[in-house]
């Protein structure tokens, strides 16, 4: 019984810790790649395992220059984002950009895309969890 009045509160306890170390990693290794862009009012953060994969579905408005950054974790190795648009055509992929986390780019007209991130597999024993971030930024003409 003594076992489980630990367990328990410990387990209610992790995603609050998580969700503070993304947020401590997303303020001080992601934001900053924003510059000369104005945050949108969304945190969009989430604690992956390699293998996994995550969708944003973001509106973008006409006349409008945005920012996309992709933060992550070192741990998880070189996260893969593409940007889609509702069809699913290919809009971006940092697969063939060098795996570079930062993609600018101007709307000529209102349109929902798709972020889809995927965390890479890998071939270890242990599979290290961290914290994925896509921040969106603006700026108008």
């Amino acid at each position: 019984m003594k076992l489980i009045r630990f367990i328990l509160p410990l387990m209610l306890l992790l995603p609050f810790a998580a969700d503070a170390q993304c947020r401590a990693f997303t303020k001080n290794k992601v934001l900053p790649l924003l510059d000369g862009y104005v945050q949108n009012d969304n945190y969009n953060s989430a604690v992956l395992v390699p293998g996994d994969e995550a969708e944003l579905l973001l509106t973008f408005y006409a006349g409008k220059e945005y920012r996309i950054v992709v933060g992550s974790h070192p741990v998880l190795g070189d996260v893969e984002f593409e940007i889609v648009d509702t069809n699913d055509e290919m809009v971006y992929s940092n697969k063939t950009a060098d795996n570079k986390s930062v993609f600018d780019f101007k709307m000529s007209n209102t349109q929902q895309l798709i972020v889809r991130v995927r965390v890479p597999k890998q071939d270890t024993a242990f599979s290290h969890e961290g914290c994925v971030t896509v921040l969106v930024g603006s700026k108008e003409k």
